[in-house]
């Protein structure tokens, strides 16, 4: 099957990025369909992956910046039917690597996919790094 990758925020088929982020998404199925669409509308860039014969939207991701130096990638997921054809690296990969923040200091969140990002140059925080935990609930 051929995809279509491309960041236009036009083309994001929110009512897909929703079913998806709401059922399986363990790190954010506490949002609220607003609060989904603040995110999208709010984010800095996103990438969506499309079926290619159908234009389906089978995979996303989200970033926040300043624009400048420092970028947080978000809500990155591939549609378990189209996963093992490379979606989840082709995703990152035009996210940071071949977006305008190349260059930038990128930090993302992730229980389960550590080796998708150790691939980009993702590691663990080093002693410059803080963290404020979410809030419970949240």
């Amino acid at each position: 099957m051929d995809y279509d990758l491309d960041d236009d925020p036009q083309r994001v088929q929110r009512d897909a990025v929703w079913e998806w982020l709401s059922t399986q998404a363990y790190w954010g199925r506490w949002r609220s369909r607003a609060d989904v669409e603040a995110q999208i509308d709010a984010s800095w860039r996103v990438v969506g992956a499309y079926r290619r014969d159908t234009g389906e939207q089978v995979g996303f991701a989200r970033a926040v910046s300043d624009g400048v130096g420092f970028a947080y990638l978000a809500d990155v997921f591939v549609v378990e039917g189209h996963r093992g054809h490379g979606l989840g690296k082709r995703l990152v990969k035009l996210m940071i690597d071949d977006g305008p923040g190349g260059d930038m200091r990128w930090v993302l969140f992730t229980g389960d996919a550590h080796g998708l990002y150790r691939g980009f140059g993702f590691t663990e925080p080093d002693r410059t790094a803080m963290v404020r935990p979410a809030r419970a609930g949240t």
